[in-house]
């Protein structure tokens, strides 16, 4: 069974351009999502104490999958962004948390991924800096 850390914090640097998600909770190792648009990519950086995994999905690919995530009770990711060695899985659960799982694979017998969820209030806030719409 995967245990969610919820990331509730946001704080966005205007002048860097960089979003951040973290946690209130005083944890060792405390989580951190950071992203930033560069062009066409988002530069996503997940960090967990100080361990680091760094992605950078299409902009493109990681709007349209946002905008066309579903709830779907039971499941806890059920799209990918990336590719097969390192993506960016997301699903979205029916209260408006949305899973984020950086992953890197290393070969058929392992990965190490983060299994982070941005609480209600922290999506909406990515949604409206990406932006994320039903156009998308």
């Amino acid at each position: 069974m995967r245990n969610f850390e919820v990331l509730d914090q946001v704080n966005i640097d205007n002048s860097s351009g960089v979003i951040t998600f973290s946690t209130e909770n005083q944890i060792a190792g405390r989580p951190v999502v950071a992203m930033r648009r560069e062009g066409g990519y988002i530069a996503l950086s997940a960090n967990y104490g100080p361990f680091e995994i760094a992605l950078r999905p299409r902009f493109q690919e990681l709007s349209r999958v946002l905008a066309r995530l579903q709830p779907v009770e039971g499941l806890q990711t059920t799209r990918q962004i990336g590719t097969g060695q390192a993506y960016l899985a997301v699903g979205l659960k029916p209260d408006g948390t949305l899973l984020l799982r950086p992953t890197i694979v290393a070969d058929a017998t392992g990965h190490l991924g983060f299994n982070l969820a941005l609480s209600d209030n922290a999506r909406k806030a990515l949604f409206e800096w990406l932006p994320v719409s039903a156009d998308a």
